[in-house]
């Protein structure tokens, strides 16, 4: 579960770097976070008859986890993960992000394979951090298991340049370095 819920954060917090200029989505675009981790978009590919931009996730140079991201109608779906050899296909996808704008009180939740993932807009926050000083909308996610576990986390989404920053449940913060 924890694993499964940490890749999902991994999504939604770099997800929100697609689906046009509200999500920028330009294959090789690559994020530096306060973990040390390294995010990078790739070229989209079709797998399984569906066109799938990889997004890498890098510590110490090191290939982590890809999540596959769905691009469509304006909005983000993730589709798959890959983690140690192993595809996690979600069929339906998760919607990680609605189509563009977001706006405070705006919701969605989303199911499959046995997870279920809810978002809510819960407002905007002024941020100042390494990357810069943002107006981010804030975002909390809460993401379940069929077997009944559960975590919450929010992330700190700026349109046009993605997550800025995301808060885990045990309330330490990842931001973005450049």
């Amino acid at each position: 579960m924890r694993r499964v819920v940490g890749l999902l954060l991994l999504a939604a917090t770099s997800v929100s770097l697609a689906a046009g200029n509200y999500y920028p989505s330009a294959p090789g675009t690559t994020w530096k976070l306060s973990n040390g981790e390294v995010q990078r978009l790739l070229q989209p590919q079709t797998l399984r008859g569906v066109k799938v931009t990889p997004l890498q996730h890098l510590i110490g140079g090191k290939l982590v986890s890809e999540d596959l991201l769905e691009f469509r109608d304006g909005a983000v779906y993730l589709r798959a993960t890959r983690s140690g050899g192993k595809l996690n296909w979600y069929e339906p996808p998760l919607t990680v992000y609605p189509a563009s704008p977001l706006t405070p009180g705006q919701s969605w939740t989303s199911s499959s394979g046995g997870l279920t993932l809810t978002a809510r807009v819960m407002g905007q926050e002024a941020l100042s951090m390494p990357a810069g000083r943002f107006n981010a909308l804030v975002i909390r996610n809460d993401v379940s298991t069929s077997s009944g576990a559960a975590s919450s986390s929010y992330s700190y989404f700026v349109p046009g340049i993605g997550t800025v920053r995301y808060s885990s449940g045990n309330g330490s913060s990842v931001d973005l370095v450049k």
